[in-house]
């Protein structure tokens, strides 16, 4: 996939993105322990599913490389709504795609209101209300 880069696990702070199990998530908690005189220090990362909010545990060493995805944040104008899904054209491109509406913004999202949406792992989720 064109839209990951590579990072080691000991660079990432929380509040950073990354691949678990091909989901993306963000960093919640990282906690770092240095075992021994020989031994490597491990990282051991607590994450939420961006999409889903699904926690997700990691121990790694800190040299050990990690997926981090690049997100691509937008803006769309709504189209049209059919059920729980909305038709949205991105302002930049015109380009025309289908979103599902996420429950907090259920009433709220109506023909010609903008959208931020943003573009994880070649799904576009609707972030925010304008």
């Amino acid at each position: 996939m064109a839209n990951i880069i590579q990072e080691e696990i000991g660079k990432m702070k929380e509040g950073r993105y990354i691949i678990i199990d091909g989901d993306a998530c963000v960093i919640t908690k990282m906690q770092k322990s240095t075992p021994g005189k020989h031994g490597h220090a491990k990282y051991r990362v607590d994450a939420n599913n961006i999409i889903t909010g699904a926690k997700k545990i990691i121990v790694m060493t800190g040299h050990a490389r990690v997926e981090v995805p690049i997100i691509e944040k937008k803006t769309a104008q709504v189209l049209s709504v059919s059920g729980n899904t909305a038709n949205l054209m991105d302002m930049e491109t015109y380009e025309q795609f289908d979103a599902d509406i996420p429950a907090e913004f259920k009433g709220k999202i109506i023909s010609g209101v903008n959208v931020v949406f943003w573009t994880i792992l070649s799904k576009k989720i609707i972030k925010q209300v304008k």
